[in-house]
């Protein structure tokens, strides 16, 4: 609320400066000390320069100090305002069941990820169903993140690049983990041994 009010509050005070009250005298001292005869400012003028340095004069009116990195992206209007959003035809696999797998996913990642330290067993199938899950919980979280910030309608190839880069990259760490396990010690048994280092 603060960061709000704060922009507003100080825009009014440096707009109407003659109207505001200073309770320092050590502004108001500074700001006659600093005007001469021969070119005497308004008294205005003067609290409104000195009260606070440039830099802070000019980010009192900005949010943040951040640069705008990328550029906004292009805008289209479709049809009109009383025209109806289009609504996706409703299908179960991009519905409710995937939301179910996404739940089974992500609650069965909680007792493999336990079972291989509390019970001490290295069993190549526990090993390789947490590594699978684990691979494709990663894929489908990311897979959200893209559908949710790279919209299709105003970016359509940035979408399928990000989307074909996402699968190459879960395919390539699927076969370094299948790499791994077979031809290394697994994943858990590495978990053990950095644990233990």
């Amino acid at each position: 609320m603060a960061s709000v009010i704060r922009p507003t509050l100080l825009r009014q005070a440096f707009a109407a400066p003659s109207k505001r009250v200073l309770s320092t005298s050590t502004i108001a001292s500074s700001a006659f000390k600093s005007s001469t005869l021969s070119s005497r400012r308004p008294l205005q003028s003067a609290l409104a320069q000195d009260a606070l340095p440039k830099s802070a004069r000019i980010a009192a009116f900005h949010g943040t100090g951040s640069r705008m990195i990328l550029p906004p992206l292009p805008q289209r209007i479709q049809g009109t305002v009383n025209d109806p959003a289009s609504v996706p035809d409703p299908t179960p696999a991009h519905g409710s069941y995937h939301w179910t797998f996404e739940r089974i996913v992500a609650a069965g990642l909680v007792p493999l990820t336990i079972a291989p330290f509390a019970a001490g067993s290295l069993n190549p199938l526990t090993d390789a169903t947490l590594c699978a899950l684990v691979l494709i919980h990663s894929h489908i979280g990311f897979e959200s993140i893209i559908i949710d910030y790279v919209p299709t309608h105003r970016m359509p190839g940035v979408r399928k690049l990000f989307m074909w880069g996402l699968k190459l990259a879960t395919l390539l760490v699927g076969v370094g983990l299948y790499e791994f396990e077979t031809n290394d010690v697994g994943v858990t048994e590495a978990v053990k041994r950095i644990w233990k280092a």
